[in-house]
């Protein structure tokens, strides 16, 4: 495999949602690496994929304290070297869609939405960017989308989506700042998959062209390599599943 080759050996990776479509691919690919020491996949649910390299864990992003376990978790051997939070909601049911216009607006289904996008992956950030290996390139990366970018909103509608991502890409920014200053060559940004043929966009992929709609696999590859390819000139920024720079 010729991805990951700008970290240290030995990588330890936590993938935060690996038992999403995204998630379970990244898990399984980083099980298989040679460079991959240890996968800690963490998710509500118990990811599929079996090996050796994986430590299972069980992780609620809307709860501070399960959040903060897994961390300790993760970071109780030594150093983790990637972060990926996978995670994320669009729909959920009938109840619970993108809003086609501002009529549709609605608090509580606001609020579900900005909690699962965009203060879960920052209470992971919060608990798990200190975990992060010091004198070395280290990765902290959270799924974001396309859709959340300001200057690139041209259709307007699935309100509650679009600003919870314009909000993460806002926090990753705010805490790549940050993190910088103890951590010089660690890396924070915001990865646009692609669209993804997964629970979540399936209902919305339909009118995708065959070769625009990528299985987890194909997704999941993509996003290492932009991994691998990132350096601090970077950090802050949200960028897609080709390594080209989103707009804010």
């Amino acid at each position: 495999m010729n991805t990951l080759r700008s970290f240290s050996p030995q990588l330890r990776v936590a993938v935060i949602g690996a038992s999403g479509g995204i998630g379970t691919a990244l898990v399984k690919i980083l099980a298989q690496h040679p460079s991959v020491a240890t996968v800690y996949a963490l998710s509500r649910t118990p990811c599929s994929i079996v090996s050796p390299k994986v430590v299972h864990g069980e992780i609620d992003v809307l709860d501070e304290d399960s959040v903060q376990k897994c961390a300790n978790l993760a970071a109780s051997d030594a150093p983790l070297d990637i972060v990926i939070v996978a995670t994320g909601i669009l729909w959920s049911g009938e109840a619970l869609r993108p809003e086609k216009n501002m009529r549709e607006l609605d608090v509580t289904k606001l609020a579900q939405i900005f909690a699962i996008n965009t203060f879960g992956p920052t209470m992971v950030a919060k608990h798990f960017l200190p975990t992060l290996r010091k004198g070395a390139k280290t990765v902290f990366a959270a799924l974001s989308a396309r859709v959340g970018s300001i200057g690139d909103n041209r259709l307007g509608g699935w309100y509650a989506y679009r600003a919870s991502k314009a909000a993460l890409n806002m926090l990753l920014k705010t805490l790549s700042i940050e993190h910088a200053r103890l951590w010089p060559q660690s890396v924070v940004v915001g990865l646009h998959p692609g669209t993804v043929d997964t629970g979540l966009s399936g209902p919305y992929s339909k009118r995708t062209p065959p070769e625009k709609l990528f299985s987890p696999a194909t997704s999941a590859s993509h996003l290492l390599d932009v991994i691998d390819a990132v350096s601090i000139t970077d950090s802050g920024s949200v960028i897609a599943w080709d390594g080209k720079r989103i707009e804010n």
